[in-house]
């Protein structure tokens, strides 16, 4: 009855972390063994480089055109400048712009009928309205505060309208 119990065997003894399970090899192939690295071929004697070949670049016959304009340049005149916070009139040389909550119209000096300009029912606004040349109707409205800005408008739009349409 020498025979051990059953179920009650020894337990193996633990592996180092460092050292592979017998019998096995660890992950990926071995390292090859160290080899001194190979001497480049030799040089032969003389400049490392050729010299640049000589070549002969021709002149430009005319001078390079000048680079175009970002804008177009316009005569210079009188401006007109109402911008309340969401709104503006603009006059210029150009002709007519609106800008009405983000959203604007540019009309141009030949397209244009006629413009006309008004004070608000309030009296607190510049009202400028723009006749096209079909008929169409467009019309912005600016805030003038203080309330004296609105008659510094008037006779500065006056003068601009008097020098771009002075019939009208």
């Amino acid at each position: 009855m020498d025979q051990p119990a059953q179920g009650h065997q020894p337990p193996p003894p633990p592996q180092q972390p460092w050292t592979p399970p017998a019998g096995h090899q660890g992950f990926g192939p071995p390292p090859p063994p160290y080899a001194p690295p190979h001497a480049p071929p030799p040089t032969p004697p003389g400049p490392p480089y050729a010299p640049p070949p000589q070549q002969q670049y021709a002149q430009p016959q005319q001078p390079y055109a000048q680079p175009p304009q970002p804008y177009a340049q316009s005569p210079q005149g009188p401006e007109f400048l109402a911008v309340d916070r969401h709104n503006s009139v603009v006059i210029d040389a150009g002709g007519v712009a609106f800008e009405d909550h983000g959203v604007s119209v540019d009309f141009s000096w030949p397209e244009i009928r006629s413009v006309h300009y008004k004070a608000s029912g309030n009296g607190k606004a510049l009202m400028v309205a723009v006749i096209h040349l079909d008929g169409g109707f467009f019309e912005c409205t600016v805030e003038a505060k203080p309330r004296e800005r609105l008659h510094q408008w008037f006779a500065h739009l006056a003068h601009v309208l008097g020098h771009y349409r002075p019939m009208g």
